[in-house]
């Protein structure tokens, strides 16, 4: 097997929001009319291997498990046709991590997700995923785990949004670089973690797991920065 590779640091990170039915109907959420997204710094990403996520104090943390595309180059105005995944050059497992009650905070203030969705390893990623290993992305199971226990399983088949109408969408807002990534959007099952908790994660093609989509990491708790006492 050849080895194993992480990701290069992105520019960009783009994440879809409410893009499986499931997943919108188990938050209360509306369903889209057109892809909506939102960044995340590149400072979220964590490496396998690098540490645990940290959990900030006072935080209710939820996991949303992802498909991620990793673009070739720099690309702008994409159609909405299968054209659009000559810009992908691999993929990755992804999980947003997210402050669920600072999100229900900022929702009901109008306000941007940047804290809720921003803090340090909120963003668990898997290694690099050459293309040939999804011939189809369309038709791959997600799966997510904590201690061991089943909570996320779906086909990427259930997206409302294409990933050719992500990329259009993404693409006729602002250009994608090198390395930048694409979360396409998590499936129902998403729930609470609290620190000591083991999260796994990955991908199966055909019914076979990727050893290079596989995430396992531990929750922490954060006793620093943001919630943490004076």
């Amino acid at each position: 097997m050849a080895a194993l590779l992480r990701l290069s640091r992105p520019r960009t990170i783009a994440c879809i929001g409410c893009n499986y039915a499931d997943h919108i109907a188990e938050l209360g959420n509306t369903r889209p009319t057109e892809p909506f997204y939102f960044l995340k710094p590149a400072s979220t990403v964590l490496h396998p291997g690098d540490g645990p996520i940290l959990s900030p104090r006072g935080s209710n943390l939820h996991y949303e498990v992802e498909l991620a595309a990793v673009i070739g180059s720099t690309v702008e105005e994409l159609p909405a046709t299968p054209d659009s995944l000559r810009a992908v050059k691999g993929w990755a497992v992804g999980i947003d991590m997210t402050a669920r009650n600072f999100q229900d905070a900022a929702k009901k203030k109008g306000l941007p997700w940047s804290l809720c969705k921003g803090f340090k390893t909120f963003l668990p990623v898997s290694h690099f995923i050459p293309k040939d290993k999804i011939p189809n992305p369309q038709n791959v199971e997600l799966y997510l785990k904590v201690n061991g226990e089943r909570k996320q399983s779906d086909s990427t088949s259930l997206m409302l949004f294409d990933i050719p109408r992500i990329l259009q969408h993404v693409t006729s807002v602002t250009p994608l670089e090198e390395d930048d990534l694409v979360l396409t959007g998590t499936p129902k099952g998403v729930g609470p973690v609290q620190p000591g908790d083991v999260i796994t994660a990955g991908i199966k093609v055909n019914g076979v797991e990727l050893e290079e989509g596989k995430i396992e990491v531990r929750l922490e708790e954060r006793t620093t920065g943001y919630g943490a006492a004076a």
